[in-house]
């Protein structure tokens, strides 16, 4: 069992070993969950969980279908176009 305190600002610091074991680094974001008597901190997942069924023609698309190649350059243009923005 690991004891830490809760400072005047809200802030607790997790011990270094329960780090370790859950692999949380410096900018982990935590979901912090009331269980009654007490909370639980899970590590917040970047997105929610979905299958292919679910999202499959979720952004409707009108007009005509575009080639792989012109999908493909649109990208390379997306790229490019970031590329150049940096300089």
């Amino acid at each position: 069992m690991e004891v830490t305190r809760l400072s005047s600002q809200g802030q607790v610091v997790i011990p270094a070993a329960l780090r370790a074991v859950h692999h949380w680094e410096a900018g982990q974001e935590l979901v912090a969950i009331d269980v009654g008597d007490g909370i639980l901190l899970k590590p917040k997942k970047p997105f929610p969980e979905t299958t292919l069924a679910q999202v499959a023609g979720c952004l409707k698309y009108q007009g005509t279908p575009k080639s792989l190649d012109e999908l493909e350059n649109a990208i390379c243009q997306g790229v490019m176009e970031q590329w150049h923005d940096r300089g």
